[in-house]
């Protein structure tokens, strides 16, 4: 696999590049240089990271001639949300298996909905366990099959970060910038991987700190080891040669359960409200951003220039009135 003809061979689902903007009112408060990278405004079905994980894995989908597409997730799943809509975009038929049962469309789940995705209810299955049961079932129907893993996460759906560290590269070139720690909300794995690879593809010599929100069930390989496969296997298959990856992920936060909004994340999300007018989602930049300020507020970062990247999420806000009034 060549990096750069890979390149090429995407579908075209985003509004990129993303806006790159200052934080200036946090950047007074916490005494550091904070920028912030926008792919809540990426455009494709109100926005979110992985969009740019759905260009490379929708393009192989298209490649391979499928025309139908399953993945997996919680029922506010925002890679779910992406993928419908970029399914529909695409003219694909989509098929999400959410954790839990039938409920009421509101947030994420509303917009699942309105892109026709079709709906399977998984129970406590929310990673994709039983997406190859649901292929089988749908081959015998004659359709063909895509299947994309929880989160976007493999060594294809990666390739999207390893060209955003490109994108931010050009970026700060043309706004005369240069910040030296890229932070981020790392769940699934494969985010954290492409930047991981395309911040020593591209010589861009930052730091790449990601965020956990989400602890592993037990016998699911964790975070960190998901990261390093797929890591090891863009390297591989690219013949990119590179020194031990640098996994740097703090689990610090991860106290509430998955998707529970507490105090850490709603005082993230009304400071930068109130500071930046910028919204927050309650399950990954809410809590990862949340961390953050710990750390800030401890003096980690104190005169470094960070970049934040906003990794979406937004429509899900809607679904947490209780939890955030």
């Amino acid at each position: 696999m060549d990096l750069r003809l890979k390149k090429e061979r995407k579908a075209s689902l985003g509004i990129l590049p993303t806006p790159l903007m200052p934080l200036k009112r946090l950047s007074r408060r916490y005494h550091c240089e904070m920028w912030m990278k926008r792919d809540d405004l990426i455009g494709m079905g109100m926005g979110g990271n992985k969009t740019r994980k759905l260009e490379y894995l929708l393009g192989e989908a298209l490649e391979k001639h499928c025309d139908t597409v399953i993945t997996a997730g919680a029922v506010q799943s925002n890679h779910c949300r992406q993928t419908a809509a970029a399914c529909a975009r695409l003219g694909l038929e989509c098929h999400l298996l959410l954790g839990g049962c039938e409920q009421p469309a509101q947030g994420n789940l509303l917009l699942d909905h309105l892109f026709g995705a079709k709906i399977h209810w998984a129970g406590s299955s929310r990673k994709g366990e039983d997406m190859e049961l649901l292929a089988e079932n749908l081959k015998k129907q004659g359709r063909k099959i895509y299947l994309i893993p929880y989160g976007g996460s493999d060594a294809v759906g990666a390739l999207g970060f390893v060209y955003a560290v490109e994108e931010l590269l050009i970026q700060e070139k043309q706004m005369n910038i240069q910040t030296d720690a890229i932070l981020f909300a790392s769940s699934s794995g494969g985010t954290q991987a492409g930047l991981v690879v395309g911040n020593q593809f591209y010589r861009a010599g930052k730091q790449v700190y990601g965020i956990g929100i989400d602890k592993s069930p037990t016998g699911e390989p964790d975070t960190r080891e998901k990261i390093e496969e797929i890591v090891a296997t863009i390297t591989d298959q690219s013949g990119l040669s590179m020194p031990e990856p640098d996994i740097q992920l703090n689990g610090d936060f991860m106290d509430r359960p998955y998707a529970e909004c507490g105090e850490l994340e709603k005082h993230a999300m009304t400071v930068f409200a109130r500071e930046e007018g910028v919204v927050l989602d309650p399950v990954y930049t809410g809590r990862a951003f949340g961390g953050l300020l710990r750390l800030l507020e401890a003096g980690m970062f104190k005169n470094r220039k960070i970049l934040l990247w906003h990794t979406g999420g937004a429509p899900a806000i809607f679904a947490y009135h209780s939890q955030l009034t």
